[in-house]
């Protein structure tokens, strides 16, 4: 057969897949009405609340329920109510609240960069949120207020075709598990993926780009930035050329999108559309991973604190990383590592797998060339004092001395007071400090009870 025969029935199995795909992402005529009877009862709310407190002020519906870029199933509905920036921010925060309450009588305040609300009506799912309306997004005086560019901006690009290969986009990143700007996820959010399919002209050709990106990559749909970034995927905003929107995709989901992109391409299957968790692991199984592997992980396991996502999961990286810098200076040569977190806050671990178990009573530590007088005549007096030690003694051309080693196991160093002398988020930090157990070797097969998908995936990595 040719190539182009080739290419041709990829080609039809590509689009029989999407269409496939659209069939279930695409909202029916009735959701479309009910989506807009619902959005229409609210912003009436809505306009009826502020008119009282703030005759200037206006209501926009925003988000993907606005552009219709939803997919089917999502019953989400963006309110934001647009206040002139000569009102006080006390008074924007007030008047705020004030018309989400009256638009969500039972709803609960939640906070961002201020506070809104959030509730449910008639089982959609509604947030209530003031802003200011400035001339630019370059004005703005909270984050939120880039929001209502960014929805008019996309609305007046974005047809009935492009919006449609956004659903499909959306459906493709959240099979992959990169979809979702927040901090945990650290995927793609809906804006960027609407701007991504805007900037190829539709899902394939996003595909096809993304499968030969070269990282760092560069997208400037107004060709108007006003700065440079330093990320793998850089989409400066259209309405504010400061901004890179993608600045929260992290260098492994672009790697994963590249990868899923070129496996689409190849072999297309509705399987890369649907997001799939792997069974969970039950202890036993835990343990045969670790007996097979002749690693030794061990587990930092605690109650983590009380903190959103986007504020948690930050907080544990950067604990993880600070733990793993610590194990790898001390020779446990960290083979891989990850962090857990139930929802409910309940449990969380800083888990890492090292290939060295135990280190010998003493290492080696190089002093400086005996050639340079005085700090080589300092090196030497001060562990020549030292009876433990053995040496100083010349190697080379430098003074070297051989001493004790303060842990010869992670599980010593862990156990101890180190611990908290790396590089710890600030929460997290507090939370040890009250109590924490350490889990090393089959013992970590314990996290299996909270943990068990987590550990599946970990121990049966996907790209």
């Amino acid at each position: 057969m040719s190539d182009e025969a080739d290419a041709g029935e990829g080609d039809d199995a590509f689009e029989r897949v999407v269409g496939e795909v659209r069939e279930w992402v695409d909202p029916d005529e009735g959701e479309w009405a009910r989506m807009r009877e619902v959005a229409g009862e609210l912003a009436a709310r809505a306009e009826a609340a502020v008119a009282d407190l703030c005759p200037a002020a206006d209501v926009m519906q925003v988000g993907s329920t606005a552009r219709g870029t939803w997919i089917a199933g999502d019953r989400d509905v963006d309110l934001f109510v647009r206040f002139p920036p000569d009102v006080d921010r006390e008074d924007l925060e007030a008047w705020g609240l004030a018309v989400g309450h009256a638009v969500l009588p039972d709803g609960r305040e939640e906070y961002a960069e201020h506070p809104y609300v959030k509730g449910e009506y008639e089982g959609f799912d509604v947030d209530c949120v003031p802003c200011y309306r400035v001339d630019s997004a370059s004005d703005i005086r909270s984050a939120v207020d880039r929001t209502p560019f960014h929805n008019e901006y996309l609305e007046a690009r974005l047809d009935d075709d492009l919006a449609a290969d956004v659903r499909v986009t959306k459906q493709f990143l959240k099979g992959i598990g990169v979809y979702g700007s927040d901090l945990k996820t650290r995927g793609f959010s809906g804006y960027v993926t609407e701007l991504l399919v805007l900037e190829y002209g539709g899902f394939r050709e996003f595909v096809e780009a993304a499968a030969e990106w070269q990282p760092p990559v560069l997208l400037d749909p107004e060709g108007h930035a006003a700065a440079s970034f330093d990320d793998a995927l850089v989409v400066v905003d259209p309405t504010d050329p400061e901004r890179n929107v993608a600045a929260v995709c992290s260098t492994a989901n672009v790697a994963r999108l590249q990868h899923h992109a070129r496996a689409l391409l190849d072999d297309p299957t509705v399987d890369r559309f649907r997001p799939r968790d792997p069974d969970p692991l039950p202890a036993d199984a835990v343990r045969e991973h670790v007996a097979r592997r002749g690693t030794t992980p061990v587990a930092l396991d605690f109650a983590p604190p009380d903190l959103v996502d986007d504020q948690l999961w930050p907080q544990l990286r950067r604990s993880l990383d600070g733990i793993v810098d610590e194990l790898d200076r001390r020779g446990f040569d960290v083979l891989r590592a990850a962090t857990f977190a139930t929802d409910d806050r309940e449990r969380a671990a800083l888990f890492a797998e090292l290939e060295v178990v135990e280190r010998p009573t003493v290492t080696r530590h190089d002093g400086p060339p005996v050639h340079v007088d005085a700090h080589a005549k300092g090196f030497y007096e001060t562990y020549a004092a030292d009876a433990d030690a053995y040496g100083p003694f010349v190697d080379e051309d430098r003074y070297v001395v051989e001493r004790d080693r303060e842990f010869t196991t992670a599980t010593a160093l862990l156990e101890s007071d180190a611990v908290f002398d790396v590089r710890l988020g600030t929460h997290v930090e507090t939370a040890l400090r009250e109590e924490y157990d350490v889990l090393a070797g089959d013992a970590v097969a314990e996290l299996a009870d909270d943990f068990g998908v987590e550990l599946a995936a970990y121990f049966d990595p996907a790209p």
